[in-house]
């Protein structure tokens, strides 16, 4: 019963999900499933099935998974939408977990327009986050804004597709069926076209051999070791050969293709959130200038930093890319830009949560504990009284970035979930002690 519940966790139907988490609340209360007490361990970038994530999980799945396993705080960042993050915020409060919710993008970045930086291949384009959004449902120029993103991205991947078909012919696919069925609210990625081709083949040439030729010949590569369409090589395959650089279907993004990273921080900051400058493996020449980077995002409102730990070192083994991860977070410290870490799981095989007891990692965990906490506060706060890490208030109440950090993170510490509502009667007339010694009480 308990396993049936946690797959309907990842049904597309909304109430579904919502009924199966409050039984599984349930069963936890009576004490048939057993929830950790959270420990130090977080993951704020776990990508949901509203964008893609490849295990399936919902933000509900997300959520009941971070619990059980004891994190002390868990976010969502989806590409291109806040679809997941009225559920995930629900599910927190359903299960007494300490959550907060985002979204990714792709930007220009003008002053680094001749350097690739996290983008392979894409000169001046970077992935970009917002963090800790309020709400997700937006008024006036911030929907419109929001809405551009996702039609943008969905017309980038339907242009994708027909270059791709034209190529992979007769195997051809329709977006409103083979790809748009895939996902719960019609945002799908690159990801998702992948599945979708892998499927169109198998179900054209049936499960004879003829698909394993097909796909060495149409992607250049010896592909009788492929087990069948979900087969992970095989996915990775179609998207590097077909849909990234030098790929058949891939365009070279011009100027225009993307918005600003101003613009991006402009939305994000009207919207209630923290903007975050996403950093890859330091690594690139526009990443070996992280300060000059980071120093051109917070000129225009970014305020915190975004890594990856389990992609940038191998256990047992002393790196450059381990080394650069060091630098990037003492670079952090060093401008006071909280830390924001996390695993993605939009890639196959990647872990649910960093192995943050291992040799490589333990020493960042205070910084990545800290940073959580802080884009946690900042989430509760904004929501319930507009006074969030990059509101007005703050700016007037704190001299330092440093103590603003510091009073965010012992919010974002000492607050539980049941209690989140204490701060609704808050106004700007509050002093930041005043809220301490609240929440100290």
């Amino acid at each position: 019963m308990i396993k049936e519940l946690e797959q309907k966790l990842d049904s597309f139907d909304r109430a579904e999900r919502k009924q199966a988490l409050s039984a599984l609340c349930e069963r936890a209360k009576a004490g048939d499933i057993a929830f950790s007490e959270p420990g130090q361990a977080v993951n704020l970038h776990c990508h949901t099935f509203f964008s893609y994530n490849c295990y399936g999980y919902s933000p509900s799945k997300i959520a009941y998974l971070a619990r059980k396993a004891g994190l002390a705080v868990a976010g969502i960042v989806d590409f291109d939408v806040l679809d997941g993050l009225d559920e995930f915020l629900e599910a927190g409060r359903m299960l007494g977990l300490k959550t907060c919710a985002g979204l990714e993008t792709r930007v220009f970045v003008p002053e680094f327009a001749d350097k690739v930086i996290n983008s392979p291949g894409e000169p001046g384009i970077a992935y970009h986050i917002g963090i800790g959004f309020p709400k997700a449902h937006l008024d006036g120029k911030q929907a419109k804004f929001l809405a551009g993103l996702r039609r943008t991205a969905q017309q980038r991947n339907t242009e994708l597709m027909e270059r791709v078909n034209d190529y992979l012919s007769p195997v051809r696919i329709d977006y409103e069926k083979d790809v748009l069925s895939l996902t719960p609210a019609g945002n799908a990625t690159e990801r998702h076209l992948c599945i979708a081709y892998a499927r169109k083949a198998r179900e054209f040439f049936g499960r004879s051999s003829k698909p394993a030729g097909f796909w060495s010949e149409k992607l250049g590569v010896d592909a009788s070791g492929f087990e069948g369409p979900e087969d992970v090589g095989l996915l990775n395959t179609i998207r590097a050969k077909t849909m990234k650089l030098s790929g058949v279907g891939y365009v070279q993004p011009d100027e225009g293709a993307f918005v600003k990273m101003e613009e991006m921080n402009e939305f994000i900051l009207a919207a209630g959130g923290i903007p975050a400058v996403a950093w890859l493996d330091g690594t690139s020449e526009g990443e070996k200038e992280i300060e000059r980077l980071l120093e051109v995002g917070m000129a225009t409102g970014a305020a915190a930093i975004n890594v990856v730990p389990d992609r940038n070192y191998t256990a047992y083994v002393h790196d450059k890319k381990l080394e650069n991860l060091y630098q990037v977070v003492e670079v952090a410290k060093k401008l006071h830009l909280p830390v924001v870490a996390g695993t993605e799981m939009n890639s196959p095989g990647q872990k649910f949560v960093d192995d943050f007891d291992s040799r490589e990692l333990s020493p960042f965990l205070p910084a990545f504990l800290e940073g959580a906490y802080i884009v946690y506060a900042h989430s509760v706060l904004q929501r319930q009284a507009c006074l969030g890490y990059t509101s007005s208030w703050s700016g007037e109440n704190f001299k330092s970035a440093a103590d603003k950090n510091g009073f965010f993170r012992e919010v974002g510490r000492l607050l539980e979930v049941q209690n989140e509502d204490v701060l609704g009667d808050l106004d700007k007339n509050v002093r930041p002690r005043q809220i301490i010694k609240r929440l100290s009480n």
